[in-house]
């Protein structure tokens, strides 16, 4: 067959399903040409999910007759004025946009210029160019787009159900809104009533305007649950907010990436951001964060695909390096707290359904033989007000009826035995072995034992790593463990870096010795920490970095040396838990991502007894 050029109206509708594969694609176009255009408010309809109509209207700059007509040409564009492609400035520069769009669908573009008295209309069907005409447009430019795919029906097909549409626009405007907390926008579907992302009043900083604008979209639980972090090294620097290690997502939904100011959806970033949260969150769960990478253009490239949603960088393992320390340096601010959705949770589940809070039955009674106490019960008998509680530990006959699993460690607490000077206060008790009771002045907080010594330990374990001086304890007795061949071959093969977390073994026959194990952990069952070593590089030995699986095998040894569920404490053990917790990094979760404790205030507990 004959090599021919294809029509300019084919090359149009093909490069369409690059650039407009649905209709958030076309919104998104439209709307970052109204940001480029100075626009400082922005109105936006959508009918249908975008199917029917998109209506783009701004502020901004505006077009002249003759900008009009070329706005619709194939690479044209007022966006490279020295046509250097390393120095983009804009969201858009290929000139592609406006032509793919009046390809596929019908589409109209009314717009006066910046101080000009006429306005103009250019009107396009299915790639079809009608004569410009005059309008009665304000300054600032209109741009409708009607029956979107009707000259391409085949791509109406791959169309998802007008509410993923719908929502996939809203996301969209949402990202964008983010990054441009100073600019006004508004969402209207169809008939209902608009959504809107008001510009803020009065003159705010950027900061307060962004912490506005992401409350508006993202709700205050996120505000709540997320500390800032600003950081910056060698021309790079690294804005937003990240969430709680505790307050994590089924999904990646709520992970909003920016690469000056451009939202992306960047395999390097979210690289990154696993990396950072690594050994602070459960398998399957995701981080909530907004994150604002500014880069230098010129080391930085967008012109990757024609929708813009893919960066290069020049020095990857550089902006890598920078996400990973900038997370880590606000984490380890913040992540000694649990998310405060924990508090409103306890309180859910210690809540008696209002029938039996009305008819109590005689059961009910804390001097009632232990088996006929039902476990609400128990909680509420251990949930009074934080200033109650020194009472309810010096009360021996109230102590005396409860189970043993509930009494405090020492019938009497003084005054002067509660450690006050802390952020989780002082112990008061521990009940089933388990869980630590401690009072403040406004609080009642609960930990797990296990689960708060647990990252201390771990902690401790990758800073004595870290400097290469983890302590060792020589067994008295090597210990001989049988396993499988399997389970043995794979821990032998890292015997080397098992010795580097102080835990020394050696082939023994088709068995393994264990000679040394490090020196901070308590007495452990080393048969069953070999058999979960063994099972996590079975399972992740191959696909993790270096420093990956150590601080992985860090974790797992941490977690069979701490202390367990069931070991009584007295209370200087107790004491001296907390004072670690708050003053250890990451103490608000365990290594499995786990919160490590629940704080309930004064006002929390008075809602649980119905007090006003």
């Amino acid at each position: 067959m004959k090599i021919r050029r294809l029509s300019e109206q084919l090359v149009n509708r093909i490069a369409a399903g690059e650039v407009v594969e649905r209709p958030a694609a076309a919104l998104k176009e439209l709307v970052e040409n109204a940001l480029d255009a100075g626009a400082s408010h922005i109105d936006i309809l959508l009918r249908e999910s975008g199917q029917a109509l998109i209506r783009v209207a701004d502020n901004g700059e505006g077009m002249t007759a003759e900008e009009l007509a070329l706005s619709i040409e194939r690479h044209a564009t007022s966006k490279l004025p020295d046509e250097d492609l390393w120095n983009i400035q804009s969201f858009g520069f290929r000139g592609e946009a406006l032509p793919s769009i009046s390809a596929v669908s019908r589409l109209s573009i009314s717009s006066r210029k910046m101080g000009a008295d006429d306005a103009w209309q250019l009107t396009i069907e299915g790639g079809e160019v009608f004569p410009i005409k005059p309008s009665t447009t304000a300054q600032g430019t209109v741009v409708e787009v009607r029956d979107l795919f009707f000259a391409t029906p085949a791509r109406l097909k791959f169309l998802k159900s007008m509410r993923a549409e719908t929502d996939a626009a809203r996301e969209m405007i949402e990202r964008l809104a983010m990054a441009y907390p100073f600019i006004s926008f508004s969402l209207q579907e169809d008939d209902k009533k608009p959504v809107s992302f008001g510009a803020p009043a009065g003159l705010l900083d950027k900061e307060a305007a962004l912490r506005e604008r992401l409350g508006t979209i993202l709700g205050q639980d996120f505000m709540a649950n997320a500390v800032s972090l600003s950081y910056e090294r060698n021309g790079i620097s690294l804005e937003g907010y990240a969430g709680l290690p505790t307050w994590h997502r089924p999904t990646t939904r709520q992970q909003y990436l920016f690469v000056n100011n451009r939202p992306v959806k960047d395999k390097l970033i979210l690289g990154a951001l696993r990396g950072a949260y690594g050994d602070l969150m459960p398998r399957g769960r995701h981080p909530a964060v907004v994150l604002f990478l500014s880069v230098p253009t010129r080391d930085v490239d967008v012109n990757v695909h024609p929708t813009k949603a893919e960066v290069r960088f020049r020095d990857s393992a550089h902006v890598r390096g920078l996400i990973v320390a900038g997370l880590r340096d606000a984490l380890s601010k913040g992540a000694q707290f649990t998310t405060n959705s924990l508090a409103p949770q306890a309180l859910s589940a210690m809540s008696v359904e209002q029938s039996q809070r009305q008819q109590p039955p005689s059961s009910y009674s804390l001097h009632q033989p232990t088996s006929s106490l039902r476990p609400a019960t128990y909680q509420n008998a251990i949930s009074m007000r934080a200033s109650d509680i020194t009472g309810f530990a010096e009360n021996l006959s109230l102590t005396a009826s409860l189970p043993p699993s509930v009494r405090t460690t020492e019938a009497t607490l003084p005054p002067e035995q509660v450690a006050r000077t802390g952020r989780l206060g002082g112990a008061v008790a521990q009940i089933h072995g388990t869980y630590i009771l401690a009072q403040t002045e406004e609080s009642f907080v609960i930990v797990d034992q296990h689960a708060a010594h647990e990252r201390i330990v771990y902690e401790k374990m990758k800073a004595e790593m870290a400097k290469g001086n983890i302590k060792r304890q020589i067994l008295l007795l090597p210990e001989v463990i049988d396993l499988k061949e399997s389970e043995s071959r794979h821990l032998l093969s890292f015997a080397q870096e098992f010795e580097k977390l102080g835990l020394v073994i050696e082939p023994f026959g088709g068995a393994v010795l264990v000679r040394e194990v490090p020196a901070m952990l308590e007495k452990i069952d080393i048969k069953g920490l070999l058999k979960d070593l063994a099972e996590e590089l079975a399972d992740h030995g191959e696909t993790r970095t270096l420093q990956d699986k150590l601080e992985h095998l860090c974790a797992t040894i941490a977690c069979h040396g701490s202390v367990r569920s069931g070991r009584k404490m007295n209370v200087d053990e107790m004491n001296a838990l907390l004072r670690q917790m708050e003053s250890t990094p990451n103490t608000g979760q365990c290594n499995h991502g786990r919160p490590t404790y629940v704080e309930l205030s004064l006002s929390d507990l008075h809602k649980l007894f119905d007090r006003k």
